[in-house]
């Protein structure tokens, strides 16, 4: 299988843009997936430059609710006419950041709710033999600090976002196993607990971010808590790469850590998988 960046908050090639958000194509022998589509059309018009056709994809994942990694989506429906789009049941929810002049919405298009084309996900879902999402991710591992100015209202009240919209998909390719993670809001090593709870054992790669970085206000998470995350993901047999919310000072942290076991995944980058 190999995997192409469409979009990120930096950028690795000439030609093409960054932005906050996430957007990933993902080719395996029988499928091509988009997942997650950015906070734009930016993904978009990155696919036509890197010379991948959007029509062509059989099937679109939102990883959560959110709009750098949902604000695409109608762009994307306008351009692919048959793909599904699996997205956890509360997605399309009330979601908001707070900041020092009140709540911010940060939710996704509220007029897509009904498109018969988005699949609401109840928790998990097999897609297929080599496709699996799962959510309502917790565990005895902390989540990250820069989630607690994120909410979700229910009416006029606000309430602390739980993250059940947050889904993780798992694909395999013969004996290559893939965990993609859009922002890991319930903490990566939960995360990861829960994949190997539910497949046993280990993934050979784990994409996305960790949060480990506030996008409004660009503080980072405690030198203390990064070093004791490198610390246990240097302990598993996976090779991580990594983007977006993790933030660069982090990763440089973690990279200092983990030398070649974990990499950053800006726009444009291709990854072919397993490794040769």
């Amino acid at each position: 299988m190999h995997v192409q960046t469409l979009v990120e908050n930096t950028s690795h090639l000439a030609g093409l843009q960054g932005e906050h958000g996430l957007s990933l194509y993902i080719e395996t022998g029988r499928h091509k997936i988009l997942f997650d589509t950015g906070a734009s059309a930016l993904f978009a018009k990155n696919a036509a430059a890197m010379g991948i056709d959007l029509s062509s994809i059989d099937l679109a994942v939102l990883s959560h609710g959110h709009y750098d990694h949902g604000g695409g989506l109608a762009t994307f429906l306008e351009l692919n006419h048959t793909a599904p789009v699996y997205l956890q049941e509360e997605a399309l929810g009330a979601h908001y950041s707070k900041t020092p002049a009140g709540y911010s919405f940060i939710g996704l298009d509220s007029s897509l709710k009904g498109r018969l084309r988005l699949i609401p996900v109840h928790e998990h879902l097999r897609i297929d033999e080599n496709l699996k999402l799962f959510s309502h991710v917790h565990g005895p591992h902390s989540r990250p600090d820069s989630n607690q100015n994120l909410y979700i209202r229910n009416e006029n009240t606000y309430h602390p976002d739980p993250f059940i919209h947050e889904q993780n998909l798992a694909l395999t390719e013969g004996n290559c196993r893939v965990l993609l993670a859009g922002c890991a809001h319930c903490g990566i090593l939960n995360i990861l607990r829960e994949y190997k709870r539910l497949f046993g054992g280990c993934p050979d790669y784990v994409i996305g971010g960790f949060h480990l970085t506030s996008p409004r206000t660009g503080r980072c998470a405690k030198l203390s808590m990064i070093k004791e995350l490198a610390k246990t993901l240097k302990e598993t047999p996976t090779v991580y790469y990594t983007c977006h919310c993790t933030g660069l000072e982090v990763y440089q942290i973690l990279k200092e850590q983990m030398g070649e076991q974990i990499q950053y995944l800006s726009t444009g980058m291709f990854l072919q998988l397993p490794h040769t």
